[in-house]
């Protein structure tokens, strides 16, 4: 007797990490930055990096490294109430677009409607707050999960990642420690040295 027909078994299998995840503990926002700076030194045009991490974990502390890193014009800060920023490259290279998905129902297709003055194939896109909205845009892309040491401060008040206050991570003495996963997905990442990033949090 055949078995019931699901139509879960016609869905496509979740997509697994083409290597193993990469673990790094960061120690300061200092070091943030510093671990954006060597990450940005791996990215190429086309690339998707999501950053994923709870508010004031210090994804924008880290976008900001990458910007440093890429040699992008203007300081990268949280593109909250723009949904998406560009940073043109001073130096030749891509530029960097900054996105927070938070709000982006549709994904990245959406921001084909924003004017953008930039090709993002051209670009690096880094995206916050994109799990689950910007996955199927590229099956290379870089994963980035940003935690919280067991024990630190919670408030967002003192921790967020805010335009104000670039090193508000970790502000009044509490514990700044982050644990940073980086997982990549897709050919573009089956051979990339992300372990080489652990001397940019030492």
């Amino acid at each position: 007797m055949e078995a019931p027909h699901s139509p879960a078994a016609d869905a496509a299998p979740a997509r697994l990490p083409d290597r193993p995840a990469i673990r790094l503990t960061v120690e300061t926002p200092e070091r943030m930055r510093e671990l954006g700076r060597g990450l940005a030194a791996l990215l190429r045009p086309g690339d998707l990096v999501m950053l994923t991490g709870e508010l004031g974990a210090g994804k924008t502390t880290l976008a900001r490294g990458l910007g440093e890193g890429l040699g992008v014009r203007g300081a990268v800060t949280s593109p909250t109430f723009v949904i998406a920023r560009v940073h043109p490259s001073l130096v030749g290279g891509p530029a960097l677009v900054h996105v927070d998905a938070y709000r982006l129902g549709g994904g990245l297709d959406e921001m084909e409607d924003l004017d953008l003055d930039v090709s993002l194939p051209d670009s690096v896109v880094v995206v916050e707050w994109g799990d689950g909205k910007v996955e199927e845009l590229s099956d290379d892309r870089l994963h980035v999960v940003i935690h919280r040491a067991v024990g630190a401060d919670t408030n967002a008040d003192t921790n967020a990642d805010t335009e104000a206050d670039p090193g508000a991570d970790g502000a009044g003495g509490v514990d700044e420690r982050r644990t940073v996963t980086l997982t990549g997905f897709g050919s573009r990442w089956s051979d990339a040295d992300l372990a080489a990033l652990a001397g940019q949090t030492h």
